[in-house]
């Protein structure tokens, strides 16, 4: 495994994780698999979602543009999560390979040959996770933007993945669209737990603070019945604190205040239903937990920039314009 044992103390922090990654539609693919004789050089261009690279042999260097840089080794699995220009090398020296064509629409995974002959040889595998619904949950924006996940002795399911991902795309068979994208959910849902493992009180947001004993049964309560007018008093009394200390572990491990972080989720769910659904504007605002939708539409167009009406309109649009 790539993480650290987990010890889970609260399984129901993860029914969160599971019903926001049920709605944000993922998605993605594995796009190339790497050759690499040293020196050899790679250019990749911005994308508009998280790329992933595996390591399955080798060694090398990643620099992001801005000049972040990580030394990757074998066993490596590394997300960057919003897409951002890089390069990966043995050799900076090397006239890099531009990387331009990730968006090709053959379903065969294209093996590429690059540079010299010299070992070491490196071969890796490069992929996408894509969202469709970015709106909720917010998921790659709690990430770092550059992920780096370090293997361990807990045995290979990382590799078993990718090793299945890899054989579903080398020939043509029925469902294999529906496969792969499946495999990549597994994929992601595994870097998630093992991120979310790996952090440090604080840190990663209500994704971190899902695991807390006080504050995770607070977020699953939130997600669960986000229409109700919840109280700072009430939710520390319903996870044994009180008022001042759980609005303090609150906002110091979620990064937010309990009252932002509850609009924000009657928000999302506004938004998830005016997608998904034919409800009237007025019933939705209803079971979000506004009285009128005067109210609850002028607080939707300030959080999303757009009235409740236009929003849907815009999303059934998009949603058309994907299909044809």
């Amino acid at each position: 495994m790539l993480c650290p044992t987990v010890h889970p103390t609260n399984f129901d922090g993860m029914d969160i994780l599971a019903q926001v990654l049920d709605r944000v539609r993922l998605g993605g693919t594995l796009l190339f698999h790497f050759e690499l004789g040293h020196p050899w050089n790679l250019s990749l261009p911005k994308r508009p979602y998280a790329l992933f690279h595996y390591l399955s042999r080798g060694s090398a260097t990643l620099v992001l543009e801005q000049g972040q840089e990580l030394q990757v080794t074998e066993g490596d699995f590394v997300v960057i999560t919003r897409g951002e220009p890089h390069v990966l090398y043995s050799d900076r020296a090397a006239k890099p390979l531009q990387i331009v064509d990730l968006d090709r629409s053959s379903s065969r995974l294209g093996v590429v040959r690059h540079g010299g002959r010299a070992k070491p040889h490196t071969t890796m595998i490069c992929g996408n996770f894509t969202m469709s619904r970015p709106l909720y949950g917010g998921v790659l924006d709690i990430l770092p933007h550059v992920l780096l996940l370090k293997p361990n002795a807990d045995g290979g399911w990382l590799e078993a993945i990718l090793r299945r991902m890899v054989s579903e795309s080398a020939r043509q068979r029925p469902g294999q669209s529906v496969a792969l994208s499946r495999l990549t959910e597994v994929l992601f849902v595994e870097v998630l737990r093992c991120w979310i493992a790996s952090l440090g009180p604080g840190q990663g947001g209500w994704l971190g603070a899902i695991s807390d004993p006080h504050i995770g049964p607070a977020l699953k309560l939130i997600h669960e019945s986000p229409e109700r007018p919840w109280t700072l008093s009430e939710l520390g009394h319903r996870v044994g604190l009180g008022r001042s200390a759980f609005s303090a572990r609150f906002t110091r491990l979620v990064g937010q205040s309990m009252h932002r972080y509850a609009i924000e989720r009657r928000m999302a769910e506004a938004a998830f239903l005016l997608e998904t659904s034919d409800e009237p504007i007025a019933r939705i605002a209803s079971r979000v937990g506004y009285e009128t939708a005067a109210a609850f539409s002028k607080l939707f167009h300030r959080h999303h920039g757009l009235s409740p009406g236009r929003y849907r309109a815009a999303q059934r649009l998009d949603g058309s314009q994907e299909a044809d």
